[in-house]
């Protein structure tokens, strides 16, 4: 079992950044593919990025592309999603998530955390 935890969300003016976390705990974090999914009101949950349990293989949807970065600190056992240039479409929950297989964590990943919410404003 892994339990998530996110944090960082908030409201931003369009433009702005944002850095989101989010910490693991129980099962060793470093074994994990970890990725985050956001979900905006009225729309399904969609993949953002994923990262390889290794680090060195990540993954970012072409609707965030160019603007936010993923990355991982396994000795911290903590993801992170750095956002940047922040649109009003980009308002939404987002989700972290963690899974053995980093091909099954982009379609159907094992766990999830409760979810931090991200407003951004024109």
């Amino acid at each position: 079992q892994v339990q998530l935890v996110e944090s960082g969300g908030g409201l931003v003016q369009a433009g702005g950044s944002l850095r989101l976390s989010c910490a693991a705990s129980g099962r060793t974090f470093s074994i994990y593919a970890m990725g985050w999914f956001r979900q905006a009101p009225g729309k399904e949950r969609e993949f953002v990025a994923a990262v390889r349990w290794s680090g060195d293989g990540t993954a970012v949807a072409d609707s965030v592309k160019g603007r936010c970065t993923i990355s991982r600190d396994n000795d911290k056992s903590t993801l992170y999603l750095q956002m940047n240039s922040l649109k009003p479409e980009d308002t939404a929950v987002y989700y972290c998530v963690a899974d053995p297989s980093s091909t099954k964590l982009r379609r159907t990943p094992d766990y999830w955390g409760q979810g931090t919410q991200v407003t951004v404003s024109s």
